[in-house]
C-alpha cells in the first residue's frame, strides 16, 4: 500500500476533498487525508497524507502558514471574497500609504470574529449552512497571530496583493474584510494563494497532473514534516525492541531535552519521541508509514 506524503498544488474550484478523492483513485488506496483545508477559490500548498502517513496530520495542522492574498478594496460582501454577492460599493480613496499604516496595526496578535461562510460549528451547525439559510448568528472573537503582513504590490486603483504570514485559524478573508471597515471603504479578497504549511512550499508542490504521471513516486517519506528536530538513531537491537513495543527507553547520549526523530538500526523511521533527562518516550509511532 502506498505511504507518504504529497504536497499538491490545489488548483481553484477543487474543494480539498476533492483533491483527496482524486489521489484515492489515481494511487488506489482508500487512506488519503490532508491538513489544512482550502476554499474551493484557494490554490498552492495543500499536503496530503497517504496510508500510514495519515497518523502524522494532526502535527502538521497546528503550523504557521504563509498566503499570497488580493485584496479589493471598496467592496464589501456577504462571504467576504469576490464569490460571494456584493452587499455594498463605495468609492476609494484610500493610497497605497495609508494602507501601509493601516497593516500595521493588523500585524501580532488580533482578534478576528469568524466568518458566517465557514465550517465552524455553533449549536451543532456549521456556520455556512446557517448562512445559506440567510440566518446570521453571533459569533465570539477569536484570537490569531499575524506574523507578518506587507503589500507585493499594487495592480488597480483599489485592488493590491498582500503576502500574509500567519497561524493556524486566521481567515484570510475576514483580514481582507476587516482592513476594507478600517480605511472606511470596505474591501473583500479577491484571490488566494497559499504558499507555506507545515513547513512545505509552492516549491514542493505537484499538479495534479504531474501524479496523474508519476503517481506513487512523487510520496515522500513522513520523517519530511519533521525535518526541524534532530534525529536519534537507536545502535542496539534491544532498545529498539522497546521502541517497537512502545515503551519509553533511557539514552547514554548527552542531548538535549526536546522531540527527536528516533530510527531503527537499518534506518528506519519508527516515531517522534520526546526525551526528557535520559529517557525517550515515543509520542506518535510511525512503523510501515
Amino acid at each position: 500500500m502506498a505511504n507518504g506524503i504529497i504536497i499538491i498544488d490545489k488548483p481553484a474550484d477543487w474543494t480539498s476533498m476533492d483533491v483527496c478523492a482524486k489521489l484515492r483513485g489515481i494511487l488506489k488506496t482508500k487512506k488519503v487525508g490532508h491538513a489544512g483545508t482550502l476554499d474551493p477559490m484557494a490554490t498552492g500548498v495543500l499536503p496530503v497524507f497517504v496510508g500510514q502517513a495519515t497518523r502524522a496530520i494532526s502535527f502538521a495542522e497546528t503550523g504557521d502558514k504563509e498566503y499570497i492574498a488580493g485584496l479589493r478594496l471598496g467592496v464589501v460582501t456577504n462571504t467576504q471574497d469576490t464569490s460571494g454577492e456584493i452587499l455594498e460599493q463605495h468609492p476609494v480613496s484610500a493610497t497605497r500609504a495609508d494602507l501601509e499604516k493601516i497593516l500595521l496595526r493588523f500585524t501580532g496578535e488580533i482578534q478576528q470574529i469568524p466568518p458566517m461562510y465557514s465550517a465552524i460549528k455553533i449549536g451543532g451547525k456549521k456556520l455556512y449552512e446557517l448562512a445559506r439559510q440567510g440566518k446570521e448568528v453571533e459569533r465570539k472573537p477569536r484570537p490569531v497571530t499575524i506574523h507578518s503582513l506587507e503589500i507585493l504590490e499594487q495592480t488597480g486603483p483599489a485592488d493590491y496583493v498582500l503576502r500574509i504570514g500567519c497561524s493556524k485559524g486566521t481567515y484570510v478573508r475576514t483580514l481582507c474584510h476587516d482592513i476594507g471597515q478600517t480605511l472606511g471603504c470596505g474591501g473583500c479578497m479577491s484571490s488566494l494563494r497559499r504558499s507555506m504549511a507545515a513547513g512545505f512550499t509552492l516549491e514542493q508542490a505537484y499538479t495534479l497532473e504531474q501524479v496523474q504521471q508519476l503517481g506513487e513516486s512523487l510520496l515522500a517519506d513522513v520523517d519530511s514534516l519533521f525535518t526541524q528536530h534532530p534525529a536519534y538513531h537507536i545502535s542496539h537491537p534491544r532498545v529498539e525492541q522497546l521502541c517497537r513495543n512502545g515503551n519509553a527507553f533511557r539514552i547514554h547520549d548527552d542531548l538535549s531535552a526536546g522531540l527527536y526523530r528516533v530510527y531503527g538500526q537499518d534506518g528506519t523511521f519508527l516515531c517522534l519521541s520526546r526525551l526528557e533527562g535520559n529517557t525517550m518516550t515515543s509520542i506518535k509511532n510511525f512503523f510501515g508509514a
